[in-house]
């Protein structure tokens, strides 16, 4: 009986685990900073030293923006070129399927890294609309960079990247945006102390060698 009772147990085992790994929900790290302060650098050598998946909002709308049938192409071209911020709606979607995606591939890849957004209170207020309940903010990793140093390295980036807002112009322009918008967010995530600041100006090794502190101390 007791035999029978263990081999019934052992084959509902794997079909336990299975709804406790799709009721898991996507843990997040939003990862954000001034254009060219590093955060896709550091996103890379996170993905390569820790459980994560890194998702970057910008990359997601270029190549929404480029994929052949898109009916955000264009808008999200015209807002991209402006330095403006794509409506919220659009980011959400692109990043929750791209987190569903990747869940349904693999059931052990749940833990996140969002580059690049929330970008605004327009953002942050469309996440928690659509995400409440659905995906868990652990904290914010904020690259703090001088806005002269993020210029210069987006002009070297520009030399070979193709990216069409890595012109002075463009940058400046994006700079305001991420003032007046972002660094809001970033100080409201602090005010219930959910930022781990790092000073990025310094060399690729130096910022990971404070990014892989954080984590390991955030498990």
């Amino acid at each position: 009986m007791i035999v029978g009772f263990l081999h019934r147990l052992s084959e509902k085992l794997p079909s336990v685990v299975h709804r406790l790994s799709v009721m898991m929900k996507p843990q997040v790290v939003f990862v954000l900073g001034g254009p060219g302060a590093g955060k896709g650098t550091q996103c890379v050598k996170i993905v390569e030293n820790f459980s994560y998946t890194h998702l970057s909002a910008g990359d997601l709308l270029r190549e929404e923006r480029s994929r052949t049938g898109s009916e955000f192409g264009q808008l999200i071209d015209t807002y991209i070129k402006e330095g403006k911020i794509v409506p919220v709606e659009i980011t959400i979607n692109l990043l929750k399927k791209a987190m569903e995606k990747t869940m349904k591939a693999d059931e052990k890849k749940f833990r996140f890294l969002i580059d690049g957004f929330p970008r605004n209170q327009d953002n942050l207020q469309g996440w928690n609309t659509v995400m409440d309940g659905k995906a868990d903010v652990k904290f914010v990793l904020f690259f703090d960079c001088s806005n002269e140093v993020c210029i210069d390295r987006c002009l070297e980036r520009g030399k070979s990247s193709g990216r069409t807002d890595d012109n002075r112009e463009s940058l400046e322009k994006r700079i305001q945006t991420y003032l007046q918008s972002t660094r809001p967010i970033i100080e409201q995530y602090e005010k219930h102390g959910k930022v781990h600041k790092v000073d990025a100006s310094r060399s690729v090794d130096e910022v990971f060698a404070d990014v892989k502190n954080i984590l390991e101390k955030e498990g």
